[in-house]
């Protein structure tokens, strides 16, 4: 059985209120442009280490993506631009810029044997009190790199834990013999979850 795992966007709360009770303003919109003097001071000493060290700086300046992976650039934790980097060549400040790589090809795996029963012991059991093992496979790609990065820590295993979590609560409202005869129906309704 094959599944489509997604990664779903939420609503956030706001994180932190400022100012007075009637102005409302959340700490992670403040994006008014100015980065301090701190970032400036750190930016011109990161230069002047590219170009005082000119040829072994270029170990950590120059970063090469390929055409199948895409590069979030975080500049002193903040996001550099809206569009990721890729594919090819492009340069980093040394010491400044964190440069995480996301892969965009079709990644499989495996979710292992699901016995249907009670959470105590991971059996899955289905509607009509039924214990079943199941197991299937995922294919995942990333749409977005930049939402991989900064939304979830660890993309591919959330979309393990999620397809879990999907193939469990799919066939528990399914009986046994739901489960054998129409494959194609739970597939299709994994695939939209």
């Amino acid at each position: 059985m094959a599944s489509h795992a997604v990664v779903v966007d939420e609503e956030e709360e706001p994180r932190s209120k400022i100012g007075s009770p009637g102005q409302r303003k959340d700490v992670a919109d403040d994006d008014s442009g100015d980065l301090g003097c701190c970032f400036y001071i750190l930016a011109f000493f990161s230069f002047l280490i590219v170009i005082f060290f000119f040829p072994i700086s270029l170990i950590w300046s120059v970063k090469i993506v390929k055409d199948y992976e895409r590069a979030v650039i975080l500049r002193l934790g903040r996001l550099v631009s809206t569009k990721a980097k890729g594919p090819g060549i492009f340069f980093v400040l040394p010491c400044i810029d964190d440069v995480r790589v996301v892969n965009l090809r079709t990644v499989t795996f495996d979710v292992p044997p699901q016995e249907v029963d009670t959470h105590p012991t991971q059996l899955i059991l289905t509607k009509d009190s039924v214990t079943c093992r199941v197991d299937a496979v995922v294919y995942f790609r990333i749409s977005d790199p930049i939402k991989s990065v900064i939304s979830v820590e660890n993309a591919l295993n959330s979309t393990y834990l999620r397809a879990q979590t999907t193939l469990r609560n799919i066939l528990g409202t399914k009986n046994l013999k739901e489960i054998l005869s129409e494959r194609d129906i739970i597939r299709a309704e994994m695939s939209v979850s």
